[in-house]
């Protein structure tokens, strides 16, 4: 009898509908999808309104790890995406899903931009809290765009882990991924999640973040595209 309920527990522990969320992207399969959507300012609230259905349904669609709708800090009209998946063919899925495209759809009269999605693998991501549910609500989210010259693309991955790693240990730190991008692998994009202002800013100023900053210029194609973003979920 102690056998066999040891072997229920263990089943427990290990089914796919309750394995803890800020674990189940961590596979070598994993799928990230990164999308930025500007939208005209007079839409941003009609905008907001159907992102927020689409967050909502998308959570629910199988081998979703986690979904997260963000409005840009001071720019009310541009907002962002971020997606964790178990797998690309979870992900491939969501996109065909009917909800998709009728938010697709829905959303286009209001764009002032083409909508810029941007499929991504892991390239440097902890174990940390999975998003807005697990307690970061009121949190400030920082995502940006790195852009590293293609002779330059594995030297300037490498100095992007150093960051998420170091970043990781930061007073304040929620969530430090840095994630690359599948069709153009010298494009990364770094994902932070600060507990409030104060995090921010001293992790703006820590030692490894002016570093880091200093050795990336000589290696940018582009100007370092850090946005702030609060969660809508």
């Amino acid at each position: 009898m102690k056998r066999i309920l040891r072997f229920l527990l263990g089943l427990s522990v290990v089914s796919p509908g309750v394995m803890p969320a800020a674990h189940a992207a961590e596979g070598a399969d994993a799928a990230y999808i990164v999308t930025y959507i500007e939208v005209m300012p007079p839409a941003k609230d009609k905008a907001l309104g159907l992102l927020r259905q689409f967050g909502k349904a998308s959570r629910k669609d199988p081998g979703n790890v986690r979904f997260e709708v963000l409005q840009r800090i001071g720019t009310p009209n541009h907002f962002a995406i971020l997606e964790a998946w178990v797998d690309q063919k979870a992900q491939a899925a969501h996109g065909m899903a009917a909800h998709t495209k009728e938010f697709r759809e829905k959303l286009r009269p209001y764009l002032r931009a083409p909508y810029d999605e941007r499929p991504h693998t892991a390239l440097s991501v902890g174990s940390g809290p999975a998003g807005a549910a697990d307690g970061t609500k009121g949190a400030i989210y920082a995502v940006t765009h790195v852009d590293i010259v293609p002779r330059l693309k594995d030297e300037g991955a490498e100095a992007v882990k150093r960051l998420s790693e170091a970043g990781r240990k930061g007073n304040g730190n929620v969530r430090f991924e840095a994630l690359q991008q599948t069709s153009r692998i010298n494009h990364m994009t770094v994902v932070e999640i600060w507990k409030n202002q104060k995090a921010v800013d001293e992790h703006g100023m820590a030692e490894h973040t002016k570093q880091f900053r200093d050795k990336l210029l000589p290696m940018s194609g582009s100007l370092y595209d850090e946005r702030f973003y609060k969660v809508l979920n």
